[in-house]
């Protein structure tokens, strides 16, 4: 009787050892998909504020959009929906008009943002470099 209580108090350590040993990773894999799921939440969010400012710039306006209302189209958009985790980055915006504001004419957005991640991400950087996410948008004039 005694040798089977020593058994199970055993049993008991090992179980606990074992939860231990095997807890780091699985807190790391948790956070890993966090921090991805993030990454692709703002690579959407970017891709919508080029969209938005592209949408925006080619609409059939009097006077037309500067260059300038463009990228604050995209940057209002960008700060209202980024996961940031407190710590915001600003994106860069391009605004390309270079083939002209004439009906048929392309308008080139492009916005890039360097993701800091959550928990993982800074560390993921440190190894890797930053990441960052871009998203182009082209739209005719209309």
């Amino acid at each position: 009787m005694k040798a089977l209580a020593r058994l199970a108090a055993n049993e008991r350590g090992v179980v606990a050892l074992e939860f231990v040993l095997v807890f780091p990773f699985l807190m790391t894999l948790l956070f890993g998909i966090v921090d991805a799921s993030l990454l692709l939440c703002d690579k959407a969010v970017i891709t919508n504020a080029a969209r938005e400012a592209a949408r925006a710039g080619v609409v059939v306006r009097v006077p037309q959009l500067a260059a300038d209302a463009i990228r604050n189209v995209a940057l209002g958009y960008a700060q209202d929906n980024l996961v940031t985790g407190g710590t915001a980055t600003t994106p860069a915006v391009t605004v390309d008009q270079s083939s002209g504001t004439a009906p048929g004419d392309p308008l080139k957005v492009t916005v890039d943002y360097t993701y800091e991640g959550l928990v993982l991400g800074a560390a993921f950087s440190a190894l890797t470099g930053p990441v960052t996410i871009s998203a182009t948008a082209v739209m005719n004039y209309e």
